[in-house]
């Protein structure tokens, strides 16, 4: 323990192991690595030491100052600890809801105005300007994309980062969510161009002793575990915060993902910004038009109800590697997932960030309504120019992977099936909820 970095003298064995001090990591590294480690926390100024070495004992051993002041077994601290198993139910499992069920909209410009002003899709700008997005000058994208970009410095490479969950359709189907959460951070990251490389989990839930509650985060770990496992898309730390309630009401069951993914070239990116007039917009992935735990089903209608959409994280891998490559290859102007909302909202987004209109066409089999606000998973919209969006379909067709030319660039004003809304439209609507909301407007 003498050889432990401390911030002041004279600290004693008990302090440096018990302290819950910030900022610290312990690394084991191979024998005869120390000197290159040593040379990377020089690099950035930090401390270092080496303080210890593995032995096949199964002890903790500390010396102080030439005396043994701990001398205990591993294993009743890990893998021998007493374990809660507390019991648990699973959810019924909801109904599977029928799009043309569900009423249409009475006007489609309304539905849309509407959902961009939800707390969901708002614009949290009001929220993050305030903060330096800058360090070091080397943020490429913070805003405008699905994952902020960020340059490793002095290089032309960089990392991607992102976080994740639908909370309400954890609370739907805690399993079904949890793998949606995981699915969207890889799908986030692959919109940019970024090959996903790991995650953070921050499970925050109710009160455990609830059986209900613990149904829930049973349900949602073994969700995740499943869609890391497919994704290749380990878990390399996390926290958990339970008992979130008030009077006796538990938040919704929030698993929040956060991912990284590492950009080999700079140059090989996408974001929402980049399109030109003239680009061809498409469509990658299916849509049935899912609207169960929906947005456009809660909002429009005031229904919490039906099952979430299901998640085929092997569609989600093999569609996601297809749009990396597409970027790779330097073929997209800008890429979106679908998430929140659905394919119009995606696409009025696009349309904000790039302040450019976007003629859209309807060719689904779904109801219009479904097909516009449907959130099923596995999808992209992605812009390009006339050459390379033939290219990027010839491609998704050799894939076997749907891909649909939906629209065109161009002018100042969304366009489809009836609906004609400028984006200096949809941008006021999407960028005034949360100032509003902040200053107690009604």
């Amino acid at each position: 323990m003498d050889a432990v970095p401390q911030r002041e003298t004279g600290m004693s064995a008990y302090e440096m192991m018990l302290s819950e001090s910030q900022e610290r990591m312990l690394v084991i590294i191979k024998p005869g690595r120390e000197h290159i480690a040593h040379a990377i926390m020089e690099k950035w100024g930090l401390d270092f030491a080496v303080i210890g070495k593995t032995t096949d004992t199964g002890n903790l051993v500390l010396k102080h100052k030439g005396e043994i002041v701990c001398d205990i077994p591993i294993a009743p601290l890990s893998e021998d600890a007493p374990l809660y198993d507390r019991p648990f139910v699973y959810k019924d499992k909801r109904p599977i809801i029928d799009a043309a069920s569900v009423p249409a909209p009475k006007d489609l410009g309304a539905a849309l105005i509407q959902l961009l002003g939800c707390p969901d899709v708002a614009s949290k700008r009001w929220i993050w300007e305030q903060y330096d997005r800058s360090v070091m000058g080397d943020t490429v994208a913070d805003s405008g994309g699905d994952a902020a970009i960020v340059r490793l410095h002095g290089t032309n490479r960089a990392l991607a980062t992102c976080t994740d969950v639908t909370p309400r359709y954890v609370f739907a189907d805690p399993y079904e969510g949890g793998k949606q959460a995981v699915a969207e951070c890889y799908r986030n990251l692959s919109a940019v161009g970024a090959t996903p490389l790991a995650i953070t989990d921050n499970l925050n839930f109710g009160n455990p002793e609830r059986s209900e509650i613990m149904g829930e985060i049973v349900g949602a770990i073994e969700g995740m575990a499943e869609a890391c496992k497919v994704l290749d898309f380990p878990v390399v730390s996390g926290n958990v915060s339970l008992y979130n309630e008030t009077n006796g009401a538990a938040i919704p069951p929030t698993p929040a993902v956060g991912g990284v993914g590492l950009i080999d070239d700079i140059s090989q990116t996408a974001t929402y910004r980049g399109m030109k007039a003239g680009d061809h917009v498409l469509l990658i992935g299916a849509t049935k038009g899912w609207l169960g735990a929906s947005l456009y089903l809660r909002e429009l209608h005031k229904r919490e109800e039906g099952a979430p959409p299901p998640v085929d994280l092997a569609l989600e891998r093999k569609t996601a590697e297809f749009i990396r490559i597409q970027i790779k290859a330097k073929r997209v102007h800008a890429s979106h997932d679908l998430s929140d909302g659905g394919l119009l909202i995606a696409a009025a987004e696009l349309a904000m960030a790039n302040s450019l209109g976007i003629a859209l066409d309807n060719s689904a089999t779904a109801p219009a309504h479904a097909f516009w606000f449907g959130e099923d998973q596995a999808r992209y919209l992605i812009a390009a120019s006339p050459d390379d969006a033939a290219k990027i379909a010839a491609d998704a067709g050799k894939a076997g992977l749907p891909c649909a030319h939906i629209g065109v660039t161009g002018g100042e004003a969304l366009v489809t099936d009836g609906l004609n809304i400028s984006v200096a439209s949809l941008k006021q609507a999407h960028e005034g909820w949360m100032p509003n909301f902040m200053a107690g407007a009604d």
